[in-house]
């Protein structure tokens, strides 16, 4: 590992990945890496992988023939889900000199130090993932503003049309002493919003005895941190006492619930293995917008499902028209080896499945910007980002609302009161600034 000096890392996919890559970043640094940008000419590059899309694979061969242009002597090193998924065929990319699984990407330094420089043959490491029982916390940290925190990783939901079991393992988790230990170095820097991220995070409290509810409530009293954000959270397993505690009883949990649907038909649903109705789906919506008509509700749909009939898919239209949601996170169904939906039903063919696709994204953005319309005049907290463009600068209220406000340096990384004025042609709320928080 001597003849290595900086590092470079590209994440692909979910808020999860970014959180292990940013804890990895941070065992080269403490190593002595220099990280840098991925143009700057690194000896070491750590991609990490997803297999949720077809697109995701293609993306990281891209990436490998991108790093290999940039320095064709640069140690390439492929982790995550595709690198437990499929390592040998990763192996077989030009330009990959190391793919770790699940078990051993957070011992990726010790796999470096056996690295020998004569040598040309791609190194491959991964167990069984049933092996794969140990968790290891994780946040990201690099954005002052925001952080992922890992509660919980793996599941012990095998979803028909789901790899994410066969990547990264059985339920498991840190207690929530562990949890609180992990937050409390967050709230030690200047970060301001955490946002709880795992593959089922509902399921929190494999082995000790806990729940995600306790979980919350602890995270709940450490102090330093002002907001937490739910990033997903499975809709049998968001009990009413959860919807409750973070509308009424919180100090520091928003308004804010991802709830993944998948389908809005029940026979779909049943095929999908998922473990509800949608009879239960429209409930939770009910309850959690009798408790504050402004919170902000998400939701993940699977358009093209095996078998999935028009019928299904109007049943999934017309019951999403129906709901009082704010925005839809829509995927195009693609077919994933060593899982059970192509065996269910004749293929949607893929026109169709884009044509649904194009459906439920216009009802997204119509449903996006009815819940912004019911918001405008309304006084908000917003919390502002580094990010510039074009002498603006942008930051989300409490109930995920995307404002845009004149640059002001002094402004980044603060929240502000403000009034939501109105939503511009971009579909972003425009504000006037109230007074300092």
């Amino acid at each position: 590992m001597n003849q290595f000096k900086k590092v470079a890392f590209y994440t692909l996919g979910c808020k999860l990945n970014f959180s292990e890559t940013s804890t990895i970043s941070r065992l080269f640094e403490d190593a002595g890496f220099a990280k840098v940008d991925f143009e700057e000419h690194p000896d070491v590059y750590v991609i990490n992988t997803c297999s949720v899309t077809e697109n995701a694979d293609k993306k990281c061969k891209q990436l490998v023939k991108r790093a290999k242009k940039i320095n064709p002597d640069a140690f390439v090193v492929i982790v995550g889900c595709y690198a437990q998924l499929k390592p040998t065929e990763i192996a077989q990319i030009s330009g990959v000199n190391m793919v770790l699984g699940a078990n051993e990407k957070f011992n990726i330094l010790e796999h470096l130090d056996k690295v020998d420089s004569a040598s040309s043959e791609t190194i491959v490491s991964f167990d069984n993932i049933k092996q794969t029982k140990e968790f290891v916390p994780s946040f990201s940290y690099g954005d002052r503003t925001r952080s992922f925190l890992k509660v919980q990783d793996g599941c012990d939901y095998f979803c028909t049309f789901c790899t994410i079991p066969l990547a990264r393992g059985k339920s498991r988790n840190a207690t929530i002493a562990e949890t609180i230990l992990e937050a409390k170095k967050i709230a030690a820097t200047e970060i301001k919003e955490v946002v709880l991220t795992g593959v089922n995070i509902g399921d929190f409290g494999q082995g000790a005895g806990e729940n995600f509810f306790e979980l919350i409530q602890s995270l709940d009293q450490v102090d330093g941190i002002d907001r937490f954000r739910i990033s997903s959270i499975e809709p049998n397993l968001l009990s009413n006492e959860i919807i409750d505690f973070c509308l009424s009883d919180s100090k520091r949990f928003v308004p804010h619930f991802h709830v993944p649907l998948q389908s809005g038909s029940d026979r779909i649903l049943h095929l999908m293995r998922r473990k509800y109705e949608r009879s239960l789906y429209a409930e939770r919506v009910e309850q959690i917008k009798s408790l504050r008509k402004d919170a902000c509700i998400g939701v993940d749909v699977i358009v093209g499902f095996p078998g999935e009939t028009n019928e299904d898919f109007m049943e999934t239209i017309d019951f999403l028209k129906d709901l009082d949601i704010s925005y839809l996170h829509v995927f195009t169904y693609s077919e994933r080896a060593n899982t059970g939906a192509p065996k269910l039903g004749e293929a949607v063919p893929m026109e169709v499945r884009r044509e649904r696709s194009k459906q439920l994204h216009l009802l997204s953005d119509r449903k996006k910007r009815q819940f912004y319309l019911e918001n405008v005049g309304s006084q908000r907290s917003v919390l502002f980002e580094q990010e510039e463009d074009e002498g603006l600068m942008y930051g989300f209220t409490e109930n995920y609302i995307k404002v845009k406000y004149p640059y002001n340096s002094q402004l980044v990384n603060t929240f502000q009161e403000i009034r939501l004025t109105e939503v511009d042609r971009d579909g972003i709320m425009k504000c006037e600034l109230l007074s300092t928080i």
